[in-house]
């Protein structure tokens, strides 16, 4: 792509679908929508009405670069500085994973349990997110349970910054207790904090020798201590499970996003804990079990 010949919107996005199309990238002509649509501030209907119009030139020199770096793998995300989760929009950055739409089964799960609770409005509810990462679970679960009390650790001091930017951005910074640490020590630092009725979190669950063969989008680009699971994947579940006891009040739930194929071990590690009165899972949208729900 050269801005000499980039003349008109149209042209601009057929152009970079080109491109995209043979980096392999899923879904080109989207993503040079969306790429198109985030440098113009025009939503992808008005671009389709401003086909003809011409670009100018600074919005033709940003969009090569941003497609360029898109080709390289680069996530769609990461360029735009944004993603959208539960209905909200939410600031990413290569601190943070890319939130996932699985992930949003987590907020369904906990959200289900509030209800048949007589908890809807998060009353009675102590909540805390563990490696909450960019704050997606933090932050929706604490915009949908407005009475709940929330914390939120991560052991990246970096993917909190970017957390609480996002809760500023949501008008829920001051309700969150931020904590950096590994999972439940964290709370050690703090002075006081009660036990947790609503645990959740998507610990990392990649096998340390899966890593390498993960997408280049992944690997290449989202940080590593946010996906190595290690050996099993489960060292983080592991380390939540084994400090679950001490922090809890009953009747609560546990809810967790795991990988393919986790869990059964998964399961397994939780019955040897006898914390558990009911252990299940929910599916994703593909059909896989996707999110470990353990009532205690």
């Amino acid at each position: 792509m050269t801005a000499m010949l980039i003349l008109t919107v149209g042209e601009a996005l057929q152009r970079a679908s080109f491109y995209l199309r043979r980096a392999q990238i899923d879904q080109p002509r989207l993503e040079a929508e969306l790429l198109l649509s985030w440098l113009t501030g025009r939503s992808r209907i008005q671009l389709l009405l401003d086909r003809q119009q011409p670009l100018p030139v600074e919005i033709v020199s940003d969009f090569i670069e941003a497609v360029a770096r898109r080709c390289q793998g680069e996530p769609l995300a990461y360029i735009t500085g944004e993603k959208e989760f539960y209905g909200r929009h939410f600031y990413v950055n290569q601190d943070v994973l890319v939130p996932r739409p699985e992930t949003e089964f987590v907020v369904e799960a906990a959200l289900a349990w509030a209800r048949e609770l007589g908890l809807a409005s998060g009353e009675g509810i102590n909540l805390i997110d563990l490696g909450t990462g960019s704050g997606i679970l933090a932050i929706t679960l604490t915009c949908m349970l407005p009475a709940a009390r929330a914390w939120a650790v991560d052991i990246s001091e970096r993917a909190l910054k970017v957390a609480i930017q996002n809760a500023e951005r949501h008008g829920v910074a001051e309700r969150i207790t931020w904590c950096c640490g590994n999972y439940f020590q964290a709370l050690h630092k703090l002075s006081s904090y009660p036990r947790f009725n609503l645990v959740v979190g998507n610990p990392p669950y990649v096998q340390s020798r899966a890593m390498a063969s993960l997408p280049v989008t992944v690997k290449d680009f989202e940080p590593a201590l946010a996906l190595d699971g290690g050996e099993d994947g489960l060292d983080g579940y592991r380390a939540i499970l084994q400090d679950l006891s001490r922090h809890i009040q009953s009747p609560g739930l546990l809810a967790l996003e795991f990988g393919a194929g986790q869990y059964e071990l998964l399961q397994e590690i939780c019955r040897e804990t006898n914390l558990f009165q009911n252990i299940s899972y929910q599916r994703d949208y593909q059909g896989w079990p996707r999110v470990l729900l353990g009532l205690f």
